[in-house]
């Protein structure tokens, strides 16, 4: 009896090869079952759709970024444009226009006009910043000479003043006016030209006065205490020398008050006004960039974002990805030597 290894040797020595009909039978089955499977039917010629999804894919997002950049260039030209007629002026009405809204710190009231107004009978330091645009340097020469004629007829003085001429003519001009005439000033100001910023600032001075009036009035009652005490009372010489050192330095000090009680008096009487006059080339203004540029930028940066998105979504789908090539690449593999066998055999 041939044993089970000898049996092998021999099969694999006399190699049995199928006759052509079984092998044709085969591959009619192979083919029958092929033609049952959903998959051929739902297969797509995966190069011909590559080669349309891909150009059909940029042109989307080069689309939908002009699309969106044609509209954020539009919101923007539309803000832009309401940003530069912000700043009417009438000068007819002296200067009645309106302007950036000034500072008001605490103690100041603010008036119906554009300018906050001190309040009356109270010490306060008034200061006002406001810069003007003329047509060209020959009316910045007139808008200067003006406003020094208009600070002299209120009873002010000038501190300070430049002016230059040429091609992008300027004045800075720093006078002083009484704080009565304050809002009459900027008003008279206003009028010469343009107003592209307005600033009015107050501070209260009123309790630092009273704080000074009230030191100044306990100094003297203790100078006139200690006085009456060196010319009535009979002193021995270590207590009047005391006394006349004290009284020495409360007289100083009452000089030094007397004198800061004059300073802030004078400074709540007059205010401080800074004018500036500008040509339109003076003052820098960068013209606003065309719809189409800011449409190119608006677009150049909605495909960056686009980038951004589609590289973070193949980062996330890569590893399922590589695992369903894998699969895909293994079935393939595993029906090719399948086919293979049956063939051969």
């Amino acid at each position: 009896m041939t044993s089970s290894p000898d049996l092998i040797h021999e099969l694999r020595a006399a190699r049995p090869s199928a006759p052509a009909d079984l092998r044709a039978r085969v591959r009619e089955i192979a083919r029958q079952e092929t033609a049952r499977t959903p998959w051929p039917r739902l297969r797509l010629p995966s190069r011909r759709l590559a080669l349309v999804a891909l150009p059909a894919a940029a042109a989307l997002a080069i689309a939908s970024a002009g699309v969106l950049g044609l509209t954020r260039s539009g919101i923007e030209e539309t803000t832009v444009q309401r940003d530069l007629q912000q700043p009417a002026t009438d000068a007819a009405t002296g200067g009645a226009e309106r302007t950036p809204a000034p500072s008001v710190p605490p103690g100041a009231v603010a008036p119906s006009g554009s300018a906050i107004a001190p309040t009356p009978g109270r010490a306060e330091r008034v200061t006002a910043t406001l810069t003007l645009e003329v047509a060209d340097s020959d009316a910045v020469s007139r808008a200067a000479q003006e406003a020094l004629d208009v600070t002299r007829s209120l009873g002010g003085h000038v501190v300070s003043a430049s002016v230059s001429t040429g091609d992008e003519g300027s004045a800075s001009l720093t006078v002083r006016v009484p704080v009565a005439k304050v809002q009459e000033a900027i008003a008279r100001f206003s009028a010469l030209g343009k107003i592209v910023s307005q600033q009015v600032t107050i501070e209260d001075l009123q309790e630092s006065l009273d704080a000074l009036e009230r030191r100044q009035r306990s100094v003297r009652a203790q100078i006139a205490l200690i006085t009456a005490r060196l010319e009535s009372e009979p002193l021995d010489a270590e207590t009047r020398a005391r006394l006349e050192s004290r009284l020495k330095n409360l007289r100083t000090e009452l000089l030094v008050l007397r004198r800061d009680i004059a300073g802030t008096r004078a400074e709540a009487r007059m205010s401080t006004i800074q004018l500036t006059v500008l040509t339109p080339g003076a003052l820098g203004v960068v013209p606003p960039t065309s719809r189409l540029d800011r449409a190119l930028d608006e677009a150049l940066n909605v495909l960056a974002w686009e980038g951004v998105i589609a590289l973070a979504v193949a980062i996330v789908a890569a590893p399922f990805a590589l695992a369903a090539l894998a699969v895909w690449l293994g079935r393939r593999l595993y029906r090719r030597r399948e086919e293979d066998r049956l063939l051969a055999a």
